[in-house]
């Protein structure tokens, strides 16, 4: 689930909502799973992963890491992202091309502190996506973890992601291929309009 707070009332994003709640309704499986692409200056190479969107507040769109990341290197390389969600329940597919940023420390901790003792657990424990010998010190880290740190304490390498859109592309799917994607591009701070061909 996603939680929305006062969200922002531009067209694109009463929009998203209207097509989460279709979604939502039609009981849809991990429906806060979101594509996050970035790009890597140093590797010249793209990077794809899912993460799960946690809040959509008034424009921001925002889901946690650990900051020592691949993807938060990219993320301080090259702050521009695309991002996408597909529902198949509704054959919808939602398009996002978003500047990114970390999230206030404060808000951090507020959110890491109503998190279960599990969650921090491997939050704490994990040097994400760093080599390790096996599977097997993986859980061995994680008991620790458990057993003897402060699970209500955020660290300094975890914490939010925040992207805005400047792009939305919303596709909706039918079996006759003909598809329709409608498009909002925000261009002097007004949203522009426009329907591609399938």
């Amino acid at each position: 689930m996603i939680k929305f707070t006062k969200l922002n009332q531009e067209t694109p994003y009463l929009n998203f909502k209207k097509k989460y709640d279709d979604a939502l309704n039609a009981n849809q499986k991990n429906i806060e799973a979101i594509c996050i692409s970035s790009y890597s200056k140093k590797l010249k190479e793209v990077n794809a992963r899912f993460v799960n969107l946690k809040f959509i507040a008034d424009k921001n769109f925002i889901f946690f890491s650990n900051y020592n990341s691949q993807k938060s290197q990219d993320f301080k390389e090259h702050n521009q992202i695309t991002a996408l969600v597909y529902w198949n329940s509704t054959n919808t597919q939602i398009r996002m091309k978003a500047t990114i940023e970390r999230s206030p420390k404060e808000f951090n901790e507020s959110y890491f502190s109503k998190r279960s003792e599990q969650k921090n657990a491997l939050s704490i424990s994990s040097n994400q996506s760093e080599f390790i010998d096996s599977y097997e010190n993986v859980k061995e880290k994680y008991l620790k973890s458990l057993k003897h740190d402060d699970l209500k304490k955020c660290p300094d390498f975890w914490g939010g992601y925040s992207f805005t859109p400047f792009y939305f592309e919303f596709w909706e799917g039918h079996e006759s291929r003909l598809n329709k994607r409608e498009v909002y591009e925000k261009s002097d701070n007004s949203w522009k309009h426009f329907i591609l061909q399938p």
